[in-house]
């Protein structure tokens, strides 16, 4: 079979043949039907080295994945060969007290998940491929009527990310309220569409693009504004003076963190989902009083399924453009270059469609 892989940190990924996976005990394979590029795997590619994670190089990319069940393993039940699913892309212990409560996105013994890895496409071999090996069944989620795997692959991470995030300030985001939303590209769009679907706050968006503060617009945002010297003003005059409830910055850089200090209200949250490297130094009076300050990371099974529902309802869909296996390469170089409108999508040639 064809993947794309990662031979080595600070390299480009190259497709390559590899011999089909067989499952073993309690494993599935999947017939991957798309597969979603993500900005975090860019990270992976060019500012990670050796040391850094406990898992290196080789495997194959990509971490958001649906597909159909193609062969099980001994002792696996309620999965058929052609039933399409969605992967869960974070792959824990399974017995930790995380695990078992299905945050395995927080793992306390990765010593004991497979090879240290933190799921499909990091460290092990995710579903830049034509088939992937999901190491335990409950990974898998299967897809609700009416929802095809292109539609939910970019959902696995880019839905399910600002999903989790959202949920934790769900208390906040009550009837006039407001969210702010930073950065609306591949995360941000679906986040905004949350927010629309899931709570009563009103939403405004800050890209520095005009394309993606048109997709926001029509995303469910009430305002979009382009970050600068007038945000914060711009923001505050819409929410009369107080500041943003639940702030949401999707990008993380130095400035983002800044304007989101300014944004957010006391008593509020200011989430960082971004890993674009700013840090926001925080001290008695750089904040509002009780504002507070948290990183999320992706989300859990339970979250993904109720994501799935969202999107097989017609609530939530992830603006994407779609390339072939042969293509994945350059969907990774246009991500780096600004010009994907929503999220990348990878479709292998020949999927299986039952």
């Amino acid at each position: 079979m064809r993947a794309l892989r990662l031979k080595s940190w600070k390299s480009e990924p190259v497709l390559e043949d590899l011999p089909v996976p067989d499952p073993g005990p309690g494993e599935v394979r999947v017939q991957v039907g798309a597969a979603g590029a993500c900005h975090s795997d860019l990270h992976l590619m060019h500012d990670f080295e050796a040391g850094q994670l406990p898992w290196d190089p080789p495997f194959t990319l990509g971490h958001e994945n649906a597909g159909w069940v193609h062969a099980v393993g001994a002792g696996v039940r309620d999965l058929e060969p052609g039933q399409p699913v969605a992967v869960v892309g974070a792959w824990g212990c399974g017995t930790c007290a995380r695990c078992r409560d299905g945050l395995e996105t927080y793992c306390e013994r990765p010593d004991l998940a497979p090879v240290r890895s933190g799921g499909g496409g990091l460290g092990l071999d995710g579903g830049m491929a034509e088939f992937l090996l999901v190491p335990a069944a409950r990974h898998v989620v299967p897809l609700p009527d009416g929802l095809d795997p292109v539609a939910a692959a970019p959902l696995t991470d880019a839905g399910l990310t600002p999903y989790h995030a959202i949920r934790r300030s769900n208390a906040k985001l009550v009837p006039g309220a407001t969210a702010v939303v930073i950065g609306v590209g591949g995360l941000g769009h679906l986040g905004v569409q949350i927010l629309r679907a899931t709570t009563a706050a009103r939403i405004v968006a800050v890209d520095a693009r005009e394309a993606a503060r048109d997709l926001a617009l029509s995303s469910g945002a009430e305002l979009a504004l382009p970050p600068g010297e007038q945000l914060v003003d711009q923001v505050r005059e819409f929410t009369g003076g107080v500041g943003a409830d639940v702030v949401l910055d999707f990008v993380g850089s130095d400035d983002t963190l800044a304007a989101a200090a300014h944004c957010v209200r006391q008593l509020g949250d200011l989430t960082l989902v971004g890993i674009a490297g700013g840090t926001l130094p925080v001290s008695f009076f750089s904040l509002p009083y009780e504002a507070s300050v948290q990183t999320t990371y992706w989300g859990n099974r339970r979250e993904l399924a109720e994501v799935l529902d969202l999107a097989a309802r017609g609530l939530l869909h992830a603006e994407s453009e779609l390339y072939t296996l042969e293509d994945a390469a350059q969907a990774y170089l246009d991500l780096r270059h600004g010009t994907v409108r929503g999220r990348a999508v990878v479709v292998p040639h020949d999927s299986y469609r039952p």
